[in-house]
Order: C-alpha cells, then sequence, then structure tokens
C-alpha cells in the first residue's frame, strides 16, 4: 500500500473485525512497547528496522515510534511494521513550558528545568493530516530547535580552534551524516567522540584532549565507553557552563496548551510522560504526590499517561500505575532509547525487574486503545476523544476490545 493513505482504510468494518477475533477464540495479552526514539530525532539504534528486528527477537508485538517534533519516521515506520507483521503505534513528543510554574521554580517532568513540560502526542493519523495553524507551530519548533544545533556547532569550533584540535564541523555535514532533518546535540556529541577518536592515535592523546575539552575535568568514562563517553562531552560542553552550550531561545518552546492543540488537531491524544522515582529515590515537584498529579492532570484534559519503567523501582511503579488504572487512565510503557545506550526492547523497571503479569496486561490495554483510537480515526469516525477533546473514559473496555481485534488483525494472530 502506498504511504499517501493510512494502513487502516482498507481495513474490515468495525463489527467484521470483532466478530472475526471472537471467532479465533483464545487471546493472549501481547507485548508491547509504546514509545521509543528513532534517527528521526535522535536514537540508540543505527535504523528503524535494528528496533523491529530486536523486537522480533524479543517476542514484542506492538511498537510505538515517539520521536521529537517530527513525524518523518513515519512512512519508513508503517512499511517495517507491515514487513514484520508488527503493529505500529504513531506518536511524536514536544517540550513545552508552563511559565508560571517556571517562575514558582516547580520542576514538573524536566528534573533540571523549572517550569519545563515534556508532552507525548498518541496515536496520531498516518500520514499526518493537521490544521494549518497546528502545522505552523509544528514548523517553528523543528526550526528554532536547528537553529540552537547550528549555534552550538559554531561555538564548538570556535572552541576546537582554540586547542588547535585540526578538525572541525559544518551543521550540514553534521545533518546529513547523523540525522535526518533534525540535529540534536546528542548528534554533536557523537560527531566529536568519534573525531577525537579518528584524530588522536594514542589513548594517552586522546585522554588528554577529553581533559581540555571538559575545560580540565578528568574524563570519568573509559575510552571504550561510547555511551558514556557521549554523556560526558553533553554534560561538559554542551549543557549549562559548557563552551559550546547555547540557550534556548523562549521561541522554542510552546505552552502546554498549544502543544495540546497541536497534537488533537493532528488526531492523537494528548499524554503526560511520567518521571516517577529516580535512581536515588527522588520525585520532581509535580509528581511526588500521585493524587495532586491526577488532579492537576484531569483540570488540563489530560487522560493518558506513560512511563518508561526502565528508571523505576517496581514497588513505586506498581503503586502508582495501579492508582490511575483505577481511573480509568489510558496508560502506556516504553523504553525511550533516546540516549547513545543500545537497551533492550523488551520494557522492565529499573535494575531489569520485568513487569508483571497485571502491568503487561495494562501495557497491553493501552496500546490497544491507541490502535482502535488510529483505526477509528484513519475511517473518519470519532476516536478515543470526543469533539471537546475529553476522553471516553466510560468506553475504556470497549476500545481495549477493538483494538484487540485491530491488531490482531494487522498482526495476522491465529
Amino acid at each position: 500500500m502506498s504511504n499517501d493513505q493510512s494502513i487502516f482504510k482498507r481495513f474490515p468494518q468495525r463489527q467484521t473485525l470483532l466478530e472475526d477475533f471472537k471467532r479465533k477464540g483464545k487471546h493472549n495479552v501481547l507485548l508491547v512497547n509504546g514509545h521509543f526514539h528513532t534517527p528521526f530525532s535522535f536514537s540508540a539504534f543505527t535504523e528503524i528496522e535494528q528496533a523491529f528486528r530486536m523486537a522480533k527477537d524479543e517476542g514484542i508485538q506492538v511498537l510505538g515510534i515517539n520521536d521529537f517534533y517530527t513525524t518523518d519516521g513515519y512512512a519508513e515506520f508503517v512499511e517495517l511494521a507491515q514487513k514484520y507483521r508488527i503493529f505500529p503505534l504513531f506518536n511524536i513528543e514536544f517540550m513545552s513550558l508552563q511559565k508560571d510554574l517556571q517562575a514558582e521554580g516547580i520542576r514538573v517532568n524536566d528534573p533540571a528545568n523549572p517550569g519545563r513540560t515534556y508532552m507525548s502526542g498518541k496515536g496520531l493519523t498516518q500520514p499526518l493530516k493537521i490544521g494549518k495553524d497546528a502545522l505552523t507551530l509544528l514548523e517553528q519548533v523543528q526550526t528554532e530547535s536547528n537553529i540552537q544545533t547550528a549555534e552550538m556547532v559554531e561555538k564548538l569550533n570556535a572552541f576546537l580552534n582554540e586547542l588547535n584540535a585540526g578538525f572541525s564541523f559544518t551543521f550540514d555535514e553534521l545533518k546529513a551524516k547523523y540525522a535526518k532533518n533534525m540535529l540534536r546535540e546528542r548528534h554533536i556529541a557523537k560527531a566529536l567522540r568519534e573525531a577525537i577518536n579518528e584524530n588522536f592515535d594514542t589513548a594517552e592523546q586522546k585522554t588528554d584532549f577529553y581533559k581540555q575539552i571538559f575545560s580540565g575535568k578528568e574524563m570519568k568514562s573509559e575510552l571504550n565507553d561510547t555511551a558514556g563517553l557521549e554523556n560526558e562531552i553533553r554534560g561538559n560542553l554542551l549543557k549549562t557552563g559548557g563552551r559550546a552550550f547555547v540557550p534556548e531561545d523562549p521561541k522554542a518552546f510552546l505552552s502546554l496548551e498549544q502543544v495540546k492543540d497541536v497534537i488533537i488537531s493532528a488526531g492523537g491524544i494528548p499524554c503526560y510522560p511520567v518521571l516517577l522515582d529516580d535512581a536515588k529515590g527522588n520525585f520532581t515537584d509535580y509528581e511526588r504526590n500521585k493524587e495532586d498529579l491526577y488532579e492537576v492532570l484531569v483540570s488540563k484534559g489530560i487522560y493518558s499517561v506513560e512511563l518508561i519503567p526502565g528508571r523505576n523501582t517496581f514497588p513505586i511503579l506498581k503503586d502508582f500505575i495501579t492508582y490511575f488504572r483505577a481511573k480509568n487512565f489510558l496508560i502506556t510503557f516504553g523504553t525511550e532509547h533516546n540516549t547513545p545506550q543500545l537497551d533492550p526492547v523488551k520494557v522492565s523497571c529499573s535494575g531489569g525487574v520485568d513487569l508483571d503479569a497485571e502491568l503487561e496486561q495494562i501495557g497491553f490495554e493501552g496500546g490497544c486503545i491507541l490502535a482502535a483510537h488510529q483505526y477509528l480515526v484513519a475511517n473518519d469516525q470519532e476516536g478515543y476523544l470526543d469533539n471537546t477533546g475529553y476522553a471516553k473514559l466510560t468506553e475504556y473496555n470497549l476500545f481495549v476490545q477493538l483494538g484487540q481485534a485491530v491488531i490482531s488483525h494487522f498482526i495476522g494472530q491465529k
């Protein structure tokens, strides 16, 4: 099927799907990874197909692309989904700014930047259909993001020149080699690590140069620890206080309300990504109390949360998810893969602790609701949100059932 038409356009009608699914008898809970990044933003994967190969090997049958600011990976993603018979979820991620919380110093789901609020859009249209005003906002944040990284490249080159490094970069070259249409600071870190490796022969020379670009600080990672080195480059060179740091222009951030509007205009469901507990057991101000968080999200018209359980301890994750599931929230899990570290695609908690059967069931339900939503919207019907943007919480189980039928039809499950 050509990529200019939704894959769901040729699906049977709703009743036929449900009847076919019922005839198949026993239905298993499928493993879902509803959030991972691809090279269209930044990813641990060298190509999208690598994620599908790993998913196939690990028994994952539902995958959700979730790139920053772009849906450009959708066309390749849907082709690979059809090839591997793994059901595709079409998502996107934004960084928004709640200026009132920034002024109050309240950390939301970015532990280092008060007010900054990550938001995901779940179950967007594929191919993307979006209103003109929303498209303008989306293009605005894409442009501002590239302007910032272009300025970082310039500052990095000036610093490398001071150090007589013997090499430099251009924005266009980096984008062509490492990115698609959006260059992120992680791409810059990767390019610099590779350039150091290529331009210095001995371990001592490389170590000495790292110390120079880290402004005298000793490197903590081993030279063969690519992920560790790239994280150190970001922390020492590209973040606040680093020689190549460039602050983000306020125009790079939409308000939370604008992000919601863009997501809904693109046929999606606004979803709040939850950090929950970090490696030291700390929570952000916004998330410290789950009851308060629930009330705030509902007041903002958000009825979906997603988590990256690899960050969280199992007991805390379980308690949080049990609470939000009882509220009929749409819940998804993912692995993110937005760092150089190539972890498994199968979702697990910190320390590699597996999700239990109940959490896997809840994650599958979330995937099913998104599948049903994508199917309905593609066929010009109302999805999980009504025409006011309110989620159909009382129809949760009906959407799960329809989503199971949609997924089953796609993957040819027997």
